[in-house]
């Protein structure tokens, strides 16, 4: 046998595309069962952006009916995960080795729901990942919200978070966040509906990232991503395009670590008169302050305060 390695590209279930990047020349691959079971706490031991080590018979032949076999995942510089919304003793890794995370949100259609973007920007701080803010859709509510527009600024770049405001219908911010995404693996993400593969096809129009409507009925966009896929555009980034995501789980965080990993309440935490605080009842909290103060924002303290309280299971 001889070996290789390669990045992850495609995730299909049990089945696998590899690639040995910069180059892009995609081949199958399947799993060894020890790697199974060595990641045996996660719904998916391989994701997309993971090194590998593969193997392939001594002729080199690989295709689809003589695939090569993952034996070994390298390790991670980081990953982003969530709790797996069937199963909740276990996660699911969306994706690994991300130099930056994309997460697309829509003020409406479908409508931004606060907590569920910062449980999203929470687990991107617990496991490493550089994360910027794209609100996507701006030409169907800038002139109508601006307050709302303003509003969102303010609140996350008030955190500490770039926010890049785009949209594919009259192209603003497509260079922007294309010129960005050069030479980078980027993750796509959000909630259905928001745009991702839309904002895929603007990057590079060639590639064919499938698209779907909007259900206007309940305003949530309907899954059109099946799949967890990496595209190389003509520009040479590496994007993953990822499911849209309707339920979004903190992983391997205790209640008192969630304050750690919102940038603007760490800060203002170095003067609570208390060590640990919780930031909800003790006397002199800094953090309360500041929310009082409006330093920091009452959205995203609300947004703590509910991931104290929630049970084991986000919907």
């Amino acid at each position: 046998m001889t070996k290789g390695q390669a990045t992850v590209v495609k995730n299909a279930g049990s089945h696998f595309m590899l690639s040995e990047l910069p180059e892009w020349n995609p081949f199958p691959a399947v799993l060894k069962g020890k790697v199974r079971l060595k990641n045996s706490d996660s719904t998916n031991p391989v994701a997309v952006g993971d090194r590998v080590i593969y193997e392939v018979p001594e002729d080199g032949t690989v295709d689809l009916m003589h695939p090569a076999t993952i034996s070994e995942v390298l390790d991670r510089k980081n990953w982003l995960v969530r709790k797996s919304t069937n199963l909740s003793r276990q996660s699911h890794v969306i994706a690994a080795n991300i130099d930056m995370a994309y997460i697309i949100v829509s003020l409406y259609f479908p409508e931004i729901k606060l907590p569920f973007l910062d449980r999203i920007l929470v687990s991107c701080e617990v496991y490493g990942v550089p994360v910027t803010i794209v609100m996507n859709k701006v030409d169907l509510y800038r002139e109508e919200a601006a307050e709302y527009v303003e509003d969102f600024h303010r609140i996350y770049e008030g955190a500490g978070y770039r926010v890049i405001e785009t949209s594919v219908k009259t192209g603003e911010g497509i260079d922007t966040l294309r010129e960005d995404c050069k030479g980078k693996v980027c993750l796509f993400s959000g909630e259905s509906g928001v745009g991702k593969s839309s904002l895929v096809n603007a990057i590079d129009p060639s590639l064919d990232a499938k698209v779907g409507r909007i259900s206007t009925a309940h305003l949530q966009g309907k899954h059109t991503t099946s799949l967890y896929e990496m595209y190389r555009t003509e520009g040479g980034s590496y994007i993953i395009d990822t499911p849209g995501i309707r339920g979004f789980g903190l992983v391997s965080l205790k209640k008192e670590e969630i304050g750690l990993y919102f940038p603007e309440m760490l800060k203002a935490a170095q003067d609570c008169r208390f060590t640990p605080c919780t930031h909800t009842h003790e006397p002199g909290c800094a953090v309360k302050q500041a929310v009082e103060d409006g330093l920091i924002s009452a959205e995203r303290y609300n947004s703590y305060l509910g991931m104290l309280e929630e049970d084991s299971k986000f919907r």
